[in-house]
């Protein structure tokens, strides 16, 4: 061995134990450092739920492989999770659309409440007016709930099988009605083939019925139609017999009352013993007027009589005064007859007049609202016999040749930027979430 070899192997026998003096010096540093490294504050409770995370960590436990990090791009992992999230469901709703989904055929119809009132001439007819005059948009609101409404589709399902028309072998397997569903799912499902729309200003009804065949759109679009405008008529012939019924309970009651005025009359005449109070009454005032007369000529004679040279006593002079009391008599029962009460205790001439007056006003009233009551039930008659309200089918239902629904590129559309906004709000969110874990 050379001197250069010697030399060689000292050296390394000096590296070696340089680097084991190392390790164990590194490995004191270690522990002198974990020994010394400062315990973080924490709270007793921060401290075991920490434990019990650590724990609980499902990559710990026995049989299950520990989570391994995804090293894959960015972009990669949002192609994976868009596909995923986004364009999956897409595909599955598409598949069904142009794959499964039925065609829908629309018949439509639009129609409106129209009102037919014609003017009474200068006679106004008070409620029955109103029960002529009705108001065009609350007859279209009535044919629009009642379009809608569980009993029309009661009697549908009489007339024409409106469950048989919903659930044909050509609708698919999602929309099919089931037949043997209750009447209160039937109405659902027609409320959502069946619409009607109303026009905020013109009143028109926009009809629209979605089936399976155009033939089935047809038929029950026009059957809609039919039973609305029989709401329509059943409307107004209710109208028009509670009107005329109105009318009629009028004219009785004011022949009624006439009826009532002339027996109070005859009443009087049996109680007084006249027919006509006042033209007795004029009798009375006419003799009156006259013995007046009498009695003034009577007294111009005595006054002659009595400035002659005949006595007091004589023939002539006590006639005429005979004749003056007896004209006074007279008079002053005709006056106590008309002003004042007889001995009997009965009512005078002027009660009488007052009493029969009374009468005589009430049974010129019961005349008046008599006739007015029957020409009112005349014209009400007239009236009846007429449409005042009817349904004006202006756009007739008629039948679809193309299919208007499902639409399957809106839908499908639609469906698609619906779950990218749930993917993208979801991911947004857990994000913000172990942003604040960190």
């Amino acid at each position: 061995m050379s001197f250069d070899d010697d030399v060689k192997v000292k050296d390394d026998t000096r590296e070696g134990e340089i680097v084991t003096f190392a390790a164990a010096t590194m490995t004191e540093l270690r522990r002198s450092a974990e020994t010394i490294r400062p315990v973080p504050e924490k709270r007793g409770a921060q401290v075991l739920a920490a434990a019990i995370r650590q724990r609980l960590d499902w990559t710990r436990l026995p049989g299950l492989r520990p989570r391994q990090e995804d090293t894959s791009s960015y972009g990669a992992r949002i192609v994976r999770r868009v596909s995923l999230f986004v364009l999956l469901p897409t595909l599955v709703i598409g598949l069904y659309l142009f794959g499964f989904a039925s065609n829908q055929y629309v018949a439509e119809a639009q129609f409106t409440v129209r009102g037919n009132v014609e003017p009474m001439e200068n006679i106004s007819l008070g409620q029955y007016t109103s029960l002529i005059q009705k108001h065009n948009s609350q007859d279209s609101f009535i044919v629009r709930d009642y379009i809608g409404s569980q009993t029309l589709v009661e009697s549908l399902e009489k007339s024409i099988g409106l469950s048989k028309l919903f659930s044909r072998p050509e609708a698919d397997f999602w929309s099919r009605y089931d037949p043997n569903n209750p009447i209160e799912e039937l109405t659902k499902y027609w409320r959502k083939h069946v619409e009607a729309h109303i026009d905020s200003i013109s009143g028109v009804i926009r009809l629209t019925v979605r089936a399976y065949t155009p033939e089935d759109a047809l038929t029950i679009a026009r059957e809609v139609v039919a039973r609305s405008e029989t709401l329509i008529n059943t409307i107004s012939k209710r109208a028009q017999a509670d009107m005329v019924v109105q009318a009629e309970a009028d004219a009785q009651t004011a022949q009624d009352r006439l009826r009532k005025a002339h027996l109070a009359l005859q009443t009087f005449r049996n109680q007084w013993g006249v027919i006509d109070p006042v033209k007795s009454a004029e009798g009375t005032l006419t003799t009156l007027t006259l013995l007046r007369k009498e009695k003034l000529k009577a007294e111009n004679d005595l006054q002659v009589l009595r400035s002659s040279t005949l006595d007091e006593r004589s023939r002539s002079i006590q006639t005429l005064v005979a004749n003056i009391t007896a004209i006074d008599q007279q008079m002053k029962t005709l006056q106590d007859e008309m002003t004042s009460t007889g001995a009997a205790g009965g009512t005078n001439l002027t009660e009488a007049l007052l009493q029969y007056e009374g009468l005589l006003v009430e049974r010129t009233i019961a005349e008046k609202l008599e006739e007015s009551a029957h020409m009112l039930l005349d014209r009400a008659r007239v009236a009846a016999g007429k449409q005042h309200i009817f349904l004006a089918t202006f756009v007739p239902p008629v039948l679809p040749t193309d299919s208007l629904y499902p639409e399957r590129g809106h839908t499908l559309l639609v469906a698609f930027f619906c779950f990218f906004v749930i993917w993208s709000s979801s991911s947004l969110l857990l994000a913000g979430i172990r942003d604040q874990r960190m």
